[in-house]
């Protein structure tokens, strides 16, 4: 697949950590007095969750609706749509695989879409965090 220069340089300017919606919850969670690292990997690889609560073993992904193909908002693109298709079909299947190692390995999963509001957000990664220190 050949890109053109300025899809070329939209593509490498698009954030893979640090994005508005992380940022939010991180701001959120750290508000409520939750203290956590950032893009650490949890397993083997290249793979690291946005934010991770070490103690509890819970690690929070803050997904993108186009990466990641949100059923809500999810868009497809015109130009190329088979290799997109394709390459957004791969993460979709490497974020399920995520999921099941990490639960193998003793992890709790906690995903949230950026779409969803950083106060409900929290709440729910609270909840994980809380489950997973009770026991």
């Amino acid at each position: 697949m050949k890109t053109d220069a300025a899809t070329s340089a939209r593509m490498a300017r698009v954030r893979n950590r640090d994005t508005a919606a992380e940022m939010a919850v991180r701001r959120e969670l750290h508000r409520r007095g939750r203290r956590y690292v950032v893009q650490r990997a949890v397993l083997p690889g290249r793979r690291r969750a946005d934010i991770v609560f070490t103690r509890a073993k819970v690690a929070v992904f803050i997904d993108g609706c186009f990466w990641h193909s949100c059923p809500q908002h999810a868009t497809r693109p015109k130009a190329n749509a088979a290799w997109w298709a394709e390459k957004l079909a791969r993460n979709v299947a490497r974020d399920r695989q995520t999921d099941s190692d990490l639960r193998s390995a003793g992890w709790r999963v906690v995903r949230v879409w950026e779409h969803e509001p950083a106060v409900i957000a929290a709440d729910i990664i609270e909840a994980a965090v809380t489950e997973a220190l009770a026991g």
